[in-house]
């Protein structure tokens, strides 16, 4: 697998999955372009990666500049995202559109202004959650529930919208990651049936790949032994 010097867009590019995607995405010979919400990322630089400070993916302009600047790019991998755990009780209005900005309109946003990038086709990754493939598992976590389903239901639909264009549309949906944060939450859990996060990674490095030539709508578990 080689990605021979081409750009790729990683949203969510410092965090656990992020590190690990990039790592593997510099490994393969891509070039990664990083946004972030930070006003100053002070993230260790990386060569063959650049981090854009201050960028808001639920902002239409914002997203739009980011990716005009960059220029004609391979990939778009959306990891940015956030989770919430509460009863609906518990829940209002405003928890359910914080959870679709952070995960549904910023992926849908970074999908439309990645399309711009693409003349030539290109690949489309996106993050579901097992919630969205399993609703009935998001009980307790209904407005991160909804908001992942969004996000299962763009991918499908956009594959099929794009495809004619040579680009193809994928996402993966994890079940609980083996990372720092999650060992701090979960204590007692059984770490060592989690995914790791390196093999997520290879899942996604798949997809975003030259070598991914028919797979498209896929909503792929990547759930290890949990």
């Amino acid at each position: 697998m080689d990605f021979g010097g081409r750009s790729v867009v990683v949203t969510g590019g410092t965090g656990a999955l992020g590190n690990a995607v990039v790592d593997a995405l510099i490994a393969h010979n891509a070039v990664c372009h990083i946004p972030s919400h930070v006003s100053e990322d002070t993230s260790p630089q990386r060569q063959g990666a650049r981090i854009y400070p201050g960028i808001e993916l639920a902002d239409q302009d914002q997203v739009d500049a980011f990716y005009a600047n960059i220029g004609p790019i391979w990939a778009s991998i959306h990891l940015a995202g956030g989770f919430a755990a509460k009863p609906i009780a518990k829940t209002d209005k405003a928890h359910l559109l914080a959870q679709l900005d952070t995960n549904l309109i910023s992926c849908f946003l970074c999908c439309r202004a990645a399309l711009k990038g693409m003349p030539q086709g290109g690949r489309i990754v996106n993050v579901a959650a097992r919630p969205a493939l399993e609703p009935r598992t998001g009980a307790g976590m209904t407005v991160y529930t909804i908001a992942k389903s969004g996000v299962a239901a763009l991918t499908m639909a956009l594959a099929e919208e794009v495809a004619k264009d040579g680009v193809l549309v994928n996402a993966i949906a994890p079940s609980i990651m083996d990372t720092p944060a999650n060992r701090k939450a979960m204590p007692k859990a059984d770490h060592d049936h989690w995914p790791k996060v390196e093999e997520v990674a290879a899942t996604i490095l798949f997809l975003a790949s030259p070598d991914n030539l028919v797979t498209r709508g896929a909503i792929v578990p990547v759930y290890g032994r949990s």
